[in-house]
This record gives C-alpha cells, structure tokens and sequence, in this order.
C-alpha cells in the first residue's frame, strides 16, 4: 500500500546569528516539520506541501497553531524528523527560495548541502518561480561617495551593501525587476545594468543622441519572463536664445537587439523636460515642467509616448496628461505596469508651499488618489521642503525627505503607513543630504 506525505513547515526565525564568525543558530532551531500519512488513493499521486513563516498570518490559520499543539502534546502518531538528512533536495531547495534574501546567503553557510543548493542553476529557477520579495529601500548617507544601507521590509533590518559600477550618488538611478541602471550626471553618457545583490553588471554603449543636455530623465524597465529589458533617455535642451522652446528627445535601448534605435526629438513650447520618467507596460511617461506663460498652479504635467507602437503624426505636445493639483514636486514609479505618482500638494494661494504629500494612481488617463499622508507622519519629517525623495515598487512606496533619514513606507494593498526601522545613520552636519532609490531583492536576475 503505497503512503503519501504532507509536509508542513512552520518559520518562526528566519535568520542567522553569527558569532565571533562562527554561525552558533539557524531558523532549522525554530522548523516545525510534520509528517503525517494519507491514505492511498488511486486519484492522489503528488506530494503536498504547505511553507509559512509569517507570524501574524500564522495566528489566523488555526491549522498550523493545531498541529504545533498536536505534537507538544505527544500526538504518537506525528513523528519529527531531521529536515536535512529526511527532506529531498527539490523540497529543500522549495523551503530555502522562500526565504528572506539575506537569509538565504546565510542558509549557504550552514553545511555544505545547502551550500551546494543555494548556488546550484535549478536554485535560481525556482527562485523565479516563488512570489517576489517586498522591495527594499537603498538609502545614501554620504553626498559624495555612493554608500549607504539598503532597507528589507521583511526582517525590518538595514543592510550595508556595496553597490558596483556607480561613483557618486547623484547619478541617475532606476530600477525593475530586481535590476538596476545608473548613468552618470557628468556627460550622461556612461551607463550600466547591474543587480546591486550578487554585485553583476554590465556596460551598455553610448546613446548617440546629443552629449550635453540641460536636463536628462532616466527610465528602465525589464521583461520578467526573457530578462530582457529596455532603457529611454529624454533629453532636453533649451533653444538657443529662447527659454520657452525646448528640444526634447527621446532614446531608446534594447537589450536584445543591444543597440539603441533611432531618437525622437520635439520641440516644446512652454514646457521643458525633468528628471522623471518611468516605464510602464511599454509606456513611457515622464513628467514636463512649465517653461513660463501659463498659471502658477499648472506648474507640471505628464507626457505618455508609447515605445512600441508611437504615431509619428501624434506629437508629444498632444499627448499631455494634466497633474491632478498644484504640485510642488512629483515623482513617478511603475507598481505593478501601473503608473503611479507621489506629489507634494502646495497651498492653494502658494502653490510653492508644501501642505500634504498625495499619491494617485492612473487609469485610463485620469487620476485616482489612492492615499494622502497622515498629518502625524508629515510633521513627524520636521521641516519638510517642497521637494523630496520618493521611490516605490510592487506595492510598497518609500517617501523620505532629503534633509534626514527617517524614510516613511505607505503599502498600497493596506492603504497602511508606518515608519521603516531607524537607519543606523544620523545627520552629522546641517548640509548632509539624503536620498535613495528602490529596487527589489533577486538573485535570478541578470544583466
């Protein structure tokens, strides 16, 4: 008579405490692994498996807190077993994927088996397979060199890492897919795709567009499916003698063909490019400021131009998007192929002055405001300037201001706002400034 399996894991402590460099614990210590025969049938021919290490949601599934009170009790008829010496390595490698990112580098430290797992091709498949991990917050507490520690809403922990390629931390930054590009402010010419988690990156070519530019906005955007991806430049670039006429042109590069295509360049009347733009489901957008001439509250607007399938005879200045309120400053993100913008709201008689902090999310080229910061987290940044750092993926959004580094999260599937774990970084001068971006933790992605 054959007899079939349920395996069921409980993760209480998903980390590594390391010890004058020996690892003395594993979250093995904290594993709850139930066996427990089926009866066979003819119909029933998989092995069925359950993995959970979120503490909250564990208490509101009473199954898992009754088979953890079956077996304190002695249930004789569940047996505990060793996971390592019992478990097969495709089960193992199920568990080890579901862990935290910086506790699977740790994992790989425990014994030479998982060590094996943990760097094996098969491990990165299944890694793609598994539901992304909340995105982290890469934090830059230096104005000049590109340090800093990276924020990972899962253990509320700051990691120090070391990002590859960039030299200072006013380049421009944007990420998708557990990838991230970077291109320098100097000539904004050199440019690389790296994944700032196993450090791999890759030089791209230069774009063959104008060199010098007044301002440049940076978008990226990955095919989680190929790993391909694409990177958009816009430029733009005051007329010579008049400041409201503006060349603005866009680049395009594609990693497949890996070669940029042709540029589109236009000219605007009254409004000139920024320093946002986003990808979103082959969209390109990217926000243009008022050159002069039209009223104080219509200050910034929105460009969508479609990569793919661009009408040449319909011209950038026919595709304006009109911002939902005065802003003093927005910033735009892709969560989930849907565009999202945080602004600061300004006054209604002075429309420079910050009252709020707004977030409205696009459909079908309207905008729905979906969240407004709660008066207690807006004062709690202090002196907040009209402008500030925002960043955001999945369904996390980071807002942090640029004079401190206390970081706000709002979670859009919550609609819940809360304050990310102080950064083991305080302000040391009045002019030290902060800022960062946000990227999702991978190891399967590459450049």
């Amino acid at each position: 008579m054959e007899i079939f399996y349920c395996v069921v894991c409980s993760f209480n402590l998903v980390d590594v405490l390391p010890m004058d460099g020996l690892i003395i614990s594993f979250f093995l210590a904290n594993f709850n692994i139930l066996i427990r025969p089926f009866p066979s049938t003819p119909m029933r021919r998989e092995t069925l498996w359950i993995s959970h290490y979120d503490n909250a949601a564990r208490s509101e599934n009473g199954k898992f807190d009754e088979i953890s009170e079956l077996d304190e009790e002695g249930d004789k008829e569940t047996t505990a077993v060793s996971l390592d010496v019992n478990l097969p390595d495709d089960l193992l490698e199920i568990i080890l994927a579901y862990l935290p990112i910086a506790s699977i580098f740790r994992a790989a430290c425990v014994c030479k088996r998982w060590c094996m797992i943990v760097h094996c091709e098969r491990f990165l498949w299944t890694l793609s397979h598994v539901p992304p991990q909340k995105p982290w917050y890469f934090m830059f507490t230096s104005s000049d060199e590109p340090i800093g520690y990276a924020y990972d809403p899962v253990l509320r922990k700051w990691h120090s890492i070391e990002l590859p390629f960039i030299e200072t931390p006013n380049w421009f930054i944007a990420s998708s897919c557990g990838m991230v590009c970077f291109m320098d402010n100097d000539s904004r010419t050199k440019l690389c795709v790296c994944n700032p988690i196993t450090k791999a990156y890759r030089k791209l070519e230069e774009p063959p567009s104008l060199k010098i530019s007044d301002y440049s906005a940076l978008a990226f955007s990955v095919n989680r499916e190929s790993q391909s991806y694409t990177v958009a430049i816009v430029k733009s670039k005051e007329v010579s003698g008049n400041y409201f006429q503006w060349d603005v042109s866009i680049n395009i590069y594609n990693s497949e063909e890996v070669t940029w295509g042709a540029s589109i360049t236009e000219v605007l009347t009254g409004w000139r490019g920024g320093d946002e733009s986003v990808i979103c489901d082959g969209v390109l957008y990217f926000l243009v400021y008022s050159a002069g001439g039209g009223p104080p509250e219509n200050r910034h607007a929105v460009i969508a131009y479609n990569m793919w399938s661009h009408d040449p005879e319909v011209g950038l200045a026919r595709s304006f998007i009109q911002v939902p309120c005065s802003l003093t400053c927005g910033r735009l993100m892709n969560m989930k192929e849907k565009l999202v913008m945080v602004g600061g709201m300004g006054k209604v008689d002075r429309p420079d002055i910050i009252k709020g902090i707004g977030i409205w999310i696009l459909n079908d080229r309207k905008w729905e405001q979906i969240g407004k910061m709660p008066h207690k987290f807006f004062q709690g940044f202090g002196e907040l300037d009209d402008v500030f750092a925002s960043r955001g993926a999945d369904d996390l959004i980071y807002i942090q201001s640029y004079g401190g580094p206390a970081v706000v999260i709002f979670d859009m599937n919550e609609k819940h706002w809360k304050w990310a774990q102080k950064c083991p970084v305080t302000k040391r001068f009045p002019l030290q400034l902060f800022t960062g971006f946000c990227f999702q933790p991978r190891l399967e992605f590459g450049p």
